[in-house]
């Protein structure tokens, strides 16, 4: 029993970083219905700027406060990669709004090819070592499963974004235009809505989201390459379609249902095996629900 509990705890931490990948796949396919594949190349971004902002600029020795520290680099880093975002909207995908899928999906594939060796020939091909200590190595054991704080502090960001992101979007105006947006651009511009800066909103939410969870990623196993982008991104696609891409609950739900899949087949079969059973399981819910768990839900796709 306590080895299931494990097993579980293991895949939320590490599906709830999926989730948070998943959202931006998720988020800009409901307004352009554009699958973002240079997005796993954000979330890579994000971890090596957290990287420079830690090691290079040596942030955590600059301010006292670790907590403060921490903060700081998630402000910059998230920050930085929102702005990427927003750049290359405005660079790759906006000029091609209007030229079908084919054409955006070439583009995003181009802008993740030149982010993965911009990245690499700035850092080298090497792997990147967060500096060991950053947080502290304090674990509880509760019913005989070992909670280490750095677990409590991946599913506490993760759970408290997924949550405020969710009530952005359902609860205020902006969020009320971006569905809008993803039901149909020409009536949203008829009602007033600038339609332009709520792709901009988006481009900086989805990024960023990204980068935190890369940052929690390298904080976490400490290593980092500019490869990282590719397998996450493509995990995290992969729970997006889980959950019904479209849909920001889906989304969630399919990261963190990814997760303990993979926590599973690792703990029960093979860590070699973690990712056959995981596509298993995707490919099995396709073929009986294409549309993924959730669904697309019309009214209330983002």
């Amino acid at each position: 029993m306590e080895f299931l509990l494990q097993q579980v705890i293991n895949g939320l931490t590490i599906g709830s970083v999926y989730a948070l990948v998943a959202l931006g796949y998720t988020m800009i396919y409901g307004i352009l219905r554009l699958i973002n594949f240079a997005h796993g190349e954000l979330f890579m971004l994000g971890s090596y700027l957290a990287f420079s902002f830690i090691a290079s600029v040596g942030l955590v020795n600059v301010i006292p406060n670790l907590f403060l520290a921490i903060v700081v680099v998630f402000i910059l880093s998230m920050g930085l990669v929102g702005f990427t975002g927003v750049a290359i909207e405005r660079i790759a995908y906006k000029p091609l709004r209007h030229a079908g899928r084919l054409p955006a999906v070439v583009s995003a594939l181009g802008v993740s090819i030149f982010m993965q060796n911009a990245v690499m020939l700035t850092y080298g091909t090497r792997y990147k070592v967060y500096p060991e200590g950053i947080i502290p190595t304090m674990a509880w054991e509760i019913l005989g499963v070992e909670i280490t704080l750095m677990r409590l502090i991946i599913l506490g960001i993760a759970i408290s974004l997924m949550f405020t992101l969710y009530f952005f979007v359902q609860k205020t105006m902006v969020g009320t235009a971006i569905r809008a947006i993803a039901l149909d651009h020409d009536t949203s511009r008829l009602m007033g809505i600038n339609v332009d800066s709520i792709i901009r909103l988006v481009f900086v939410i989805g990024p960023a989201l990204g980068a935190s969870a890369g940052i929690m990623v390298g904080l976490y196993y400490r290593q980092i390459n500019f490869t990282m982008g590719w397998a996450y991104g493509l995990r995290a696609f992969t729970a997006a379609i889980l959950g019904g891409i479209g849909n920001i609950p889906g989304a969630m739900i399919g990261g963190l249902l990814l997760g303990v899949a993979e926590a599973f087949g690792a703990g029960y079969v093979s860590p070699q095996w973690k990712d056959a059973i995981a596509f298993t399981i995707l490919i099995l819910v396709l073929i009986f629900r294409p549309t993924g768990l959730l669904g697309e839900r019309v009214a209330e796709k983002v």
